[in-house]
């Protein structure tokens, strides 16, 4: 079935407390990226999207609970001279996740199918040729056990307009606009065009997209991070890894035999510690809403 952008300017309002399914779907994250460490499993997420669509807040979003030493995130711009004397993939492949990390991509290799393509830096045969090339990228990432998840995030006309209006207004946020912004908004219906024929050539059974409704960003980042939690815990065993026997050996030497039960009577999270201090009267600690993973 064709996939329409129309279909998802409706700005449905989220169901639930926000703050409570932002905790809960971070958590859920958190645990996924510990698992694809535990068992050296790689991964791809990759932004598609509008400017002003809300790409960079769902990132930080994403990665608010993850471990540094095992993620990256690429923001991807215009290609450097040396990168434009290459194949346009060439770039990508040096940005590739490792065994237990997860690239995490703003903006992609579907540059070539869009903007390079509305603005005339590609050929019209470099462009169509791109969506075979692109499948066959994607393709290989995955029968090599990478996981790939491909998310766009749209939003309408009217919403564009608005959220750019607000940037301009905030001296802290009007460096983020410039005249290529402008310039993509006379052309929107030819990039709606592009949009809409990159779905149709390159949503494959082992790469399908996943289209956010990014109007209301509340829905819209409950939507996107979920999508990805559940991809992530997918392609890994969610049982959380043994401790290994060496380590073991030398808790029981520091801590006594009993270390195991002595633990479990500790707060098990943030959430927990939360609770007790609320008990005692205290107000509730700064923290963040997800239980930290461990240096």
């Amino acid at each position: 079935m064709a996939i329409a952008l129309s279909n998802f300017e409706s700005g449905p309002a989220l169901t639930g407390d926000y703050g409570e399914a932002m905790a809960a779907v971070q958590r859920r994250l958190a645990h996924a990226q510990v698992a694809h460490v535990a068992q050296r499993r790689r991964a791809i997420v990759m932004f598609e999207g509008w400017d002003c669509g809300g790409k960079a807040e769902t990132i930080r979003e994403l990665v608010s609970g993850w471990d540094a030493r095992h993620y990256a995130v690429w923001p991807i711009g215009a290609p450097t001279v040396e990168e434009r004397a290459r194949h346009f993939l060439w770039r990508f492949w040096s940005r590739l996740p490792a065994d237990g990390e997860i690239g995490v991509f703003d903006r992609s290799w579907y540059g070539r199918v869009l903007t390079e393509r509305v603005e005339g830096f590609a050929s019209d045969k470099e462009w169509r040729r791109a969506y075979d090339e692109i499948n066959e990228f994607e393709a290989q990432q995955r029968d090599s056990g990478t996981t790939l998840v491909k998310l766009f995030l749209h939003v309408s006309e009217d919403e564009q307009d608005r959220r750019m209006r607000a940037r301009l207004a905030d001296p802290w946020t009007a460096w983020k606009v410039s005249g290529d912004d402008f310039r993509a908004r006379e052309r929107r219906p030819a990039y709606v065009a592009a949009m809409e024929d990159m779905f149709a050539h390159t949503d494959t059974r082992w790469a399908p997209w996943k289209l956010i409704d990014g109007v209301n960003i509340e829905f819209a980042h409950i939507t996107a991070l979920t999508h990805v939690a559940e991809a992530l815990e997918k392609a890994v065993s969610m049982t959380p890894p043994e401790i290994a026997p060496e380590i073991e050996a030398l808790a029981k030497v520091h801590f006594g035999p009993d270390w195991r039960n002595e633990g479990r009577s500790q707060p098990a999270s943030l959430d927990a510690a939360r609770e007790r201090h609320a008990r005692d009267g205290g107000d509730e600690p700064d923290s963040p809403p997800y239980e930290p993973l461990s240096a």
